[in-house]
């Protein structure tokens, strides 16, 4: 990086840009003022190559930091879990929350590297980067290169906030001590405070607060919160929200909705709770369920009860949707693609459940007898019949994925499927000191990755697999009878069920 020169100077005052101090602004070689303007730079900035900065309020740096920048998420109340840091990844994140020895390899890396950082800058814009119009800018990172531009838009506010390449903060966000991921987009007024985001998560209008937002997160409404919770592949109805006080107590419960969860319009969960893969949840759900053993489920709340309809969602048009649909949607320029993303369906992680789903069932008829007309579990209730047909939709997952079985316990690391045995040999390397920096983490982690993905993607069984069709079909027809599509629709659908 180097000092403006006296000409670049002169030229970006008469492009009406401003500097308290110029003498802070550095350059990276092959910097241009051609697209620097009506801007005012405030304490130190650093600008790369091919950078787009005009109309912008407030550009500011404040100086170097004097530790790196931890944020608390899930639990908004507690210490700091997450540190936003350039190389920060989702699994990165995952790891840093769970195991102390991740979070103190990254601390130290991050400490060292804001000690060594020449120039003194807070504000750093990454080559191509691209930003117009916004309102303030302070003591942020924005990744950008070439190839993954990233792009921060009108009336913006961002403030401590790291940006990887090819993200997209837009119209009138306000985004403060966050992460924003590749491909990630957040727009239309939508507020972020101590949240990361990750491939491909697109937030609009809403609210997010501590969140945990992992690949293909969603959301588009106004009055949505989320708030204290783990998501991913998640699409959150409107008026989505969640509860993270106790009282007074403070805001120190959170929850996790595992991959391809749903929250429907006016949903509002009170954490703590744990609610499995591809499950679907309905109306003001206060018994705080841990029920992730119970995936593609419907979870209502109705009056003074909440009913738990098991299995059912497997069947389902939006099931068979979202998981055809996610890996067309992957919009990460392939230069900018850290994160590691599993569209396996099924996998192991998700059969697992399946698996204990089936036993939990079997163990209430056990306990709770064969002639009950409800079941009673985590403060919810199952009704005879769903427990039943809900056996049957388990058993013909397990058969999709060809009766696949194994003695490994699997863990969801944000999007990417692995081993429980080998992240803890990860951690174990760690903390012995085997593994000590960020890009040895990542090594392994592609490793791990590489090793495991013949497990992952599952062989399917054909004729279990027509069965998942012929239902899903069936799911089309329904809605059809109900009047929500015409018939051509209906017809166009159905023949792209393959």
């Amino acid at each position: 990086m180097r000092h403006l020169t006296i000409d670049e100077i002169q030229t970006l005052e008469a492009q009406r840009c401003w500097a308290d101090d110029w003498s802070n602004i550095l350059v990276a070689e092959g910097f241009s003022t051609a697209k620097v303007r009506n801007t005012n730079f405030y304490g130190h900035v650093c600008i790369g190559s091919d950078v787009t900065v005009t109309d912008v309020k407030m550009l500011k740096g404040t100086g170097k930091a004097a530790k790196p920048m931890v944020v608390s998420v899930l639990n908004e109340g507690g210490d700091g879990n997450i540190i936003l840091c350039p190389r920060l990844t989702s699994q990165l994140a995952w790891l840093m929350m769970h195991y102390a020895e991740v979070f103190n390899l990254v601390f130290d890396e991050e400490k060292r590297r804001i000690e060594a950082e020449t120039p003194v800058a807070t504000t750093v814009i990454g080559n191509g980067a691209v930003i117009e119009g916004a309102t303030k800018i302070v003591d942020c990172y924005i990744q950008s290169t070439a190839e993954a531009p990233t792009y921060i838009g009108p009336d913006v506010i961002m403030t401590k906030t790291v940006t990887a390449a090819s993200a997209e903060i837009t119209d009138g966000a306000k985004v403060a001590e966050s992460f924003v991921g590749e491909a990630v987009h957040i727009g239309k007024g939508f507020s972020s405070e101590a949240s990361v985001f990750f491939a491909n998560t697109y937030m609009d209008n809403g609210e997010a607060c501590a969140a945990l937002c992992g690949p293909f997160s969603c959301s588009h409404h106004k009055s949505t919160l989320l708030i204290g919770g783990q998501f991913s592949f998640y699409n959150a109805g409107s008026n989505t929200n969640q509860s993270n006080h106790a009282y007074k107590m403070g805001p120190i419960h959170w929850g996790i909705l595992e991959r391809g969860a749903k929250t429907a319009s006016g949903c509002h969960i009170l954490w703590p709770a744990h609610i499995g893969p591809f499950s679907m949840v309905m109306g003001k759900v206060a018994e705080h369920p841990q029920i992730a053993d119970l995936p593609f489920s419907y979870i209502l709340a109705l009056r003074e009860k909440t009913y738990i309809v098991p299995g059912i969602n497997i069947k389902t048009v939006g099931t068979w949707r979202d998981v055809n649909k996610w890996p067309k949607r992957d919009g990460r320029p392939e230069a900018a693609r850290c994160d590691i993303v599993d569209f396996a369906f099924p996998n192991p992680y998700i059969l697992q459940f399946v698996t204990r789903g089936i036993d939990r069932l079997k163990t209430l008829v056990a306990e709770q007898g064969e002639d009950a007309e409800e079941y009673k579990i985590e403060g919810c209730y199952i009704k005879r019949n769903a427990l039943l047909k809900g056996l049957s939709y388990y058993d013909l997952v397990l058969r999709l994925a060809g009766g696949y079985t194994s003695d490994k316990e699997w863990l969801d690391l944000c999007g990417m499927i692995a081993p429980l045995n080998d992240i803890c040999d990860l951690v174990a390397a760690v903390g012995r000191g085997d593994i000590s920096d960020i890009a040895s983490v990542e090594t392994k982690l592609a490793e791990i990755h590489a090793s495991s993905l013949a497990e992952i993607n599952v062989g399917i069984d054909a004729q279990a697999h027509a069965e998942w069709l012929e239902l899903v079909r069936q799911d089309a027809q329904r809605e059809f009878e109900m009047g929500d599509v015409d018939e051509c629709f209906l017809n166009e659908f159905i023949e792209k069920v393959k």
